[in-house]
Protein backbone atom coordinates (compact mmCIF):
# COMPACT_ATOMS: atom_id res chain seq x y z
CA UNK A 1 0.00 0.00 0.00
CA UNK A 2 3.02 2.13 0.84
CA UNK A 3 4.38 1.58 -2.34
CA UNK A 4 1.07 2.76 -4.35
CA UNK A 5 1.16 5.80 -2.46
CA UNK A 6 4.57 6.76 -2.70
CA UNK A 7 4.14 5.80 -6.76
CA UNK A 8 0.75 8.25 -6.92
CA UNK A 9 3.29 10.97 -5.26
CA UNK A 10 5.44 10.26 -8.04
CA UNK A 11 5.03 14.30 -9.49
CA UNK A 12 6.76 16.02 -12.68
CA UNK A 13 8.75 19.25 -11.66
CA UNK A 14 7.49 21.77 -14.87
CA UNK A 15 9.67 24.57 -12.63
CA UNK A 16 10.13 25.50 -9.46
CA UNK A 17 6.41 26.19 -8.56
CA UNK A 18 4.78 24.29 -11.03
CA UNK A 19 4.55 20.32 -10.29
CA UNK A 20 1.52 17.62 -11.31
CA UNK A 21 1.70 14.33 -9.75
CA UNK A 22 0.42 10.85 -11.40
CA UNK A 23 -2.01 11.35 -8.33
CA UNK A 24 -3.40 14.37 -10.46
CA UNK A 25 -3.18 13.01 -13.95
CA UNK A 26 -5.30 9.85 -12.37
CA UNK A 27 -8.10 12.59 -11.22
CA UNK A 28 -7.93 14.45 -13.90
CA UNK A 29 -8.95 11.09 -16.16
CA UNK A 30 -11.68 10.08 -13.74
CA UNK A 31 -12.79 13.70 -13.95
CA UNK A 32 -12.99 13.54 -17.52
CA UNK A 33 -14.19 9.95 -17.63
CA UNK A 34 -16.95 10.78 -15.68
CA UNK A 35 -17.87 14.18 -17.73
CA UNK A 36 -18.22 12.31 -20.86
CA UNK A 37 -20.33 9.90 -19.27
CA UNK A 38 -22.76 12.53 -17.98
CA UNK A 39 -21.98 13.99 -21.32
CA UNK A 40 -23.56 11.32 -23.23
CA UNK A 41 -26.51 10.67 -20.93
CA UNK A 42 -27.53 14.34 -21.17
CA UNK A 43 -27.13 13.78 -24.93
CA UNK A 44 -29.24 10.14 -25.06
CA UNK A 45 -31.88 11.91 -23.29
CA UNK A 46 -32.50 15.21 -25.60
CA UNK A 47 -32.03 13.17 -28.61
CA UNK A 48 -34.14 10.30 -28.18
CA UNK A 49 -37.45 11.26 -29.58
CA UNK A 50 -35.61 13.31 -32.10
CA UNK A 51 -35.70 12.78 -35.98
CA UNK A 52 -32.22 10.73 -37.46
CA UNK A 53 -31.96 14.18 -39.18
CA UNK A 54 -32.35 16.45 -36.75
CA UNK A 55 -30.30 14.03 -34.67
CA UNK A 56 -27.34 14.08 -36.42
CA UNK A 57 -27.71 18.19 -36.39
CA UNK A 58 -28.03 18.28 -32.73
CA UNK A 59 -24.87 16.07 -32.02
CA UNK A 60 -22.85 17.89 -34.33
CA UNK A 61 -23.67 21.13 -32.32
CA UNK A 62 -23.15 18.95 -28.99
CA UNK A 63 -19.74 17.98 -29.91
CA UNK A 64 -18.63 21.59 -30.05
CA UNK A 65 -19.84 21.96 -26.77
CA UNK A 66 -18.31 18.98 -25.57
CA UNK A 67 -14.66 20.10 -25.98
CA UNK A 68 -15.85 23.43 -24.79
CA UNK A 69 -16.65 21.35 -21.42
CA UNK A 70 -13.71 19.71 -21.08
CA UNK A 71 -11.60 22.92 -21.68
CA UNK A 72 -13.40 24.35 -18.56
CA UNK A 73 -12.78 21.12 -16.63
CA UNK A 74 -9.02 20.61 -17.83
CA UNK A 75 -8.75 24.67 -16.95
CA UNK A 76 -10.42 24.07 -13.42
CA UNK A 77 -8.38 20.64 -12.70
CA UNK A 78 -5.15 22.67 -13.28
CA UNK A 79 -5.71 25.46 -10.72
CA UNK A 80 -6.53 22.66 -8.71
CA UNK A 81 -3.44 21.37 -8.82
CA UNK A 82 -1.75 24.31 -8.24
CA UNK A 83 -1.22 25.58 -12.00
CA UNK A 84 -1.46 29.42 -12.03
CA UNK A 85 -4.25 30.03 -14.66
CA UNK A 86 -5.46 33.21 -13.77
CA UNK A 87 -4.36 34.85 -17.18
CA UNK A 88 -5.44 32.50 -19.17
CA UNK A 89 -8.93 32.69 -17.52
CA UNK A 90 -8.68 36.95 -18.17
CA UNK A 91 -7.45 36.20 -21.66
CA UNK A 92 -10.23 33.53 -22.87
CA UNK A 93 -12.71 35.55 -21.13
CA UNK A 94 -11.24 38.93 -22.93
CA UNK A 95 -11.64 36.41 -26.67
CA UNK A 96 -15.11 35.00 -25.95
CA UNK A 97 -16.24 38.61 -24.92
CA UNK A 98 -15.26 39.76 -27.88
CA UNK A 99 -16.26 36.86 -30.30
CA UNK A 100 -19.67 36.98 -28.81
CA UNK A 101 -19.95 40.41 -29.30
CA UNK A 102 -19.18 40.04 -33.12
CA UNK A 103 -20.73 36.84 -33.90
CA UNK A 104 -24.11 37.65 -31.70
CA UNK A 105 -26.55 36.93 -34.47
CA UNK A 106 -24.81 34.19 -35.52
CA UNK A 107 -24.93 32.47 -32.29
CA UNK A 108 -29.23 33.48 -31.87
CA UNK A 109 -29.34 31.70 -34.67
CA UNK A 110 -27.68 28.47 -33.71
CA UNK A 111 -28.98 28.68 -30.15
CA UNK A 112 -32.72 29.06 -31.67
CA UNK A 113 -31.56 26.36 -34.35
CA UNK A 114 -31.19 23.90 -31.38
CA UNK A 115 -34.43 24.83 -29.62
CA UNK A 116 -36.46 24.17 -32.74
CA UNK A 117 -34.75 20.71 -33.34
CA UNK A 118 -35.08 19.62 -29.58
CA UNK A 119 -38.66 21.50 -29.15
CA UNK A 120 -40.29 19.96 -32.56
CA UNK A 121 -42.28 22.78 -32.63
CA UNK A 122 -41.54 22.82 -37.05
CA UNK A 123 -40.84 19.89 -39.21
CA UNK A 124 -40.23 19.44 -42.57
CA UNK A 125 -43.51 19.70 -44.43
CA UNK A 126 -45.58 22.22 -42.57
CA UNK A 127 -46.79 25.36 -43.44
CA UNK A 128 -45.98 28.21 -41.41
CA UNK A 129 -46.27 31.84 -41.04
CA UNK A 130 -43.67 34.08 -39.92
CA UNK A 131 -43.92 38.41 -40.38
CA UNK A 132 -46.42 37.83 -42.77
CA UNK A 133 -44.82 35.54 -44.99
CA UNK A 134 -45.93 31.88 -45.59
CA UNK A 135 -44.42 28.69 -46.59
CA UNK A 136 -44.19 24.99 -46.73
CA UNK A 137 -40.72 23.86 -44.56
CA UNK A 138 -38.21 22.12 -46.64
CA UNK A 139 -35.28 22.24 -44.52
CA UNK A 140 -34.28 23.35 -40.86
CA UNK A 141 -30.52 23.96 -40.64
CA UNK A 142 -28.96 25.01 -37.66
CA UNK A 143 -28.59 28.37 -38.63
CA UNK A 144 -31.39 28.91 -40.87
CA UNK A 145 -35.10 27.40 -41.82
CA UNK A 146 -35.69 27.29 -46.12
CA UNK A 147 -39.05 27.54 -47.27
CA UNK A 148 -41.19 27.40 -50.22
CA UNK A 149 -43.44 29.80 -50.62
CA UNK A 150 -46.84 29.38 -52.92
CA UNK A 151 -45.16 31.31 -55.58
CA UNK A 152 -42.11 29.08 -56.00
CA UNK A 153 -39.57 31.43 -54.59
CA UNK A 154 -37.41 29.98 -51.96
CA UNK A 155 -38.05 32.01 -47.96
CA UNK A 156 -34.70 31.69 -45.69
CA UNK A 157 -35.50 32.80 -42.51
CA UNK A 158 -33.27 33.20 -39.88
CA UNK A 159 -33.31 31.08 -36.66
CA UNK A 160 -33.45 33.61 -34.05
CA UNK A 161 -36.82 34.96 -35.52
CA UNK A 162 -38.25 32.47 -33.75
CA UNK A 163 -37.69 33.67 -30.94
CA UNK A 164 -38.62 37.02 -31.35
CA UNK A 165 -41.57 36.90 -33.69
CA UNK A 166 -44.61 34.85 -33.41
CA UNK A 167 -44.65 31.51 -35.71
CA UNK A 168 -47.96 30.35 -36.54
CA UNK A 169 -47.88 26.50 -37.34
CA UNK A 170 -50.52 25.88 -39.99
CA UNK A 171 -50.27 22.17 -39.76
CA UNK A 172 -49.42 21.20 -36.48
CA UNK A 173 -52.81 20.10 -35.74
CA UNK A 174 -53.24 18.36 -39.28
CA UNK A 175 -53.71 19.21 -42.78
CA UNK A 176 -56.55 20.57 -42.92
CA UNK A 177 -57.37 23.96 -42.00
CA UNK A 178 -60.80 26.39 -41.73
CA UNK A 179 -60.67 29.09 -44.69
CA UNK A 180 -63.41 31.42 -45.41
CA UNK A 181 -64.59 33.91 -48.40
CA UNK A 182 -66.22 36.96 -47.40
CA UNK A 183 -68.67 39.12 -49.49
CA UNK A 184 -70.76 42.06 -49.00
CA UNK A 185 -74.24 42.53 -50.48
CA UNK A 186 -76.49 45.54 -50.29
CA UNK A 187 -79.09 46.82 -48.33
CA UNK A 188 -82.73 45.30 -48.77
CA UNK A 189 -81.28 41.73 -50.58
CA UNK A 190 -82.92 38.60 -49.70
CA UNK A 191 -80.20 37.32 -47.19
CA UNK A 192 -82.02 33.71 -46.82
CA UNK A 193 -80.90 33.14 -50.73
CA UNK A 194 -77.68 34.68 -50.05
CA UNK A 195 -77.00 32.35 -47.25
CA UNK A 196 -78.14 29.59 -49.78
CA UNK A 197 -75.99 30.67 -52.88
CA UNK A 198 -73.07 30.46 -50.43
CA UNK A 199 -73.64 27.53 -48.73
CA UNK A 200 -74.24 25.50 -52.19
CA UNK A 201 -70.68 27.35 -53.82
CA UNK A 202 -68.63 25.60 -50.99
CA UNK A 203 -70.44 22.47 -50.74
CA UNK A 204 -70.15 21.79 -54.46
CA UNK A 205 -66.82 23.06 -54.51
CA UNK A 206 -63.98 19.68 -55.17
CA UNK A 207 -61.03 21.06 -52.83
CA UNK A 208 -64.30 21.65 -50.26
CA UNK A 209 -64.76 18.58 -47.32
CA UNK A 210 -67.63 17.19 -46.41
CA UNK A 211 -66.54 17.42 -42.94
CA UNK A 212 -67.31 19.95 -41.07
CA UNK A 213 -69.98 21.27 -43.18
CA UNK A 214 -69.87 24.95 -44.65
CA UNK A 215 -71.06 26.79 -42.68
CA UNK A 216 -72.63 31.21 -43.52
CA UNK A 217 -71.97 33.92 -41.07
CA UNK A 218 -73.67 37.00 -41.24
CA UNK A 219 -70.64 39.12 -39.91
CA UNK A 220 -71.64 42.94 -39.69
CA UNK A 221 -74.56 45.54 -40.81
CA UNK A 222 -71.56 47.66 -42.50
CA UNK A 223 -72.17 51.51 -43.66
CA UNK A 224 -72.44 50.10 -47.05
CA UNK A 225 -73.13 46.42 -47.40
CA UNK A 226 -74.89 43.27 -45.55
CA UNK A 227 -71.21 41.35 -44.92
CA UNK A 228 -71.21 37.54 -44.78
CA UNK A 229 -68.61 34.93 -44.32
CA UNK A 230 -68.91 31.47 -46.03
CA UNK A 231 -66.33 29.11 -43.77
CA UNK A 232 -65.37 25.68 -45.05
CA UNK A 233 -62.27 23.07 -44.26
CA UNK A 234 -59.66 22.05 -47.22
CA UNK A 235 -57.55 19.38 -46.70
CA UNK A 236 -54.77 22.10 -48.53
CA UNK A 237 -54.52 24.79 -47.22
CA UNK A 238 -50.90 25.92 -49.07
CA UNK A 239 -53.13 26.23 -52.19
CA UNK A 240 -56.21 27.77 -50.18
CA UNK A 241 -56.31 30.81 -52.83
CA UNK A 242 -57.10 28.93 -55.58
CA UNK A 243 -60.54 27.23 -54.68
CA UNK A 244 -60.74 30.70 -52.67
CA UNK A 245 -60.63 32.31 -56.44
CA UNK A 246 -62.76 29.58 -57.95
CA UNK A 247 -65.84 30.27 -55.00
CA UNK A 248 -65.31 33.84 -56.25
CA UNK A 249 -66.39 33.76 -59.34
CA UNK A 250 -69.48 31.36 -58.78
CA UNK A 251 -70.56 33.39 -56.26
CA UNK A 252 -70.28 37.02 -58.59
CA UNK A 253 -71.95 34.73 -61.57
CA UNK A 254 -74.72 34.04 -58.96
CA UNK A 255 -75.18 36.95 -57.75
CA UNK A 256 -75.96 38.39 -61.19
CA UNK A 257 -78.31 35.35 -62.02
CA UNK A 258 -80.56 36.24 -58.79
CA UNK A 259 -80.35 40.21 -58.90
CA UNK A 260 -78.22 40.58 -55.70
CA UNK A 261 -75.51 43.35 -55.94
CA UNK A 262 -72.23 43.72 -54.50
CA UNK A 263 -72.51 47.27 -53.29
CA UNK A 264 -69.27 49.72 -53.51
CA UNK A 265 -68.80 52.40 -51.24
CA UNK A 266 -70.66 56.05 -52.19
CA UNK A 267 -70.71 59.54 -50.89
CA UNK A 268 -73.65 62.52 -51.39
CA UNK A 269 -71.91 65.45 -51.55
CA UNK A 270 -74.75 68.73 -50.65
CA UNK A 271 -72.91 71.78 -51.66
CA UNK A 272 -74.57 74.82 -49.49
CA UNK A 273 -73.71 78.11 -51.01
CA UNK A 274 -72.99 81.01 -48.97
CA UNK A 275 -75.88 83.79 -47.96
CA UNK A 276 -74.02 86.09 -50.40
CA UNK A 277 -73.94 83.84 -53.29
CA UNK A 278 -77.45 83.21 -53.35
CA UNK A 279 -78.50 87.04 -52.88
CA UNK A 280 -77.07 87.52 -56.07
Amino acid sequence: MKELIDFLDLSIQFSKDISISIRDILMLIIVLFIATIVLRVINRIITRNLPLPNKKKFNTVFAYGRYFIYLIILIIMLHSFGVPVTGVFAASAALLLGIGLALQTLFQDIISGVFILVDQTVHVGDIIELDGKIGRVDEIKLRTTRATTADNKVLVIPNHFYLTNSLYNWTQNGAMTRESVTVGVAYGSDVQLVKKILLDVAKNHPAVLETPEPVVLFTDFAESSLNFKVAFTISDSFNARFPQSDMRFEIDRLFREHNISIPFPQRDIHIIGSPSSNKS
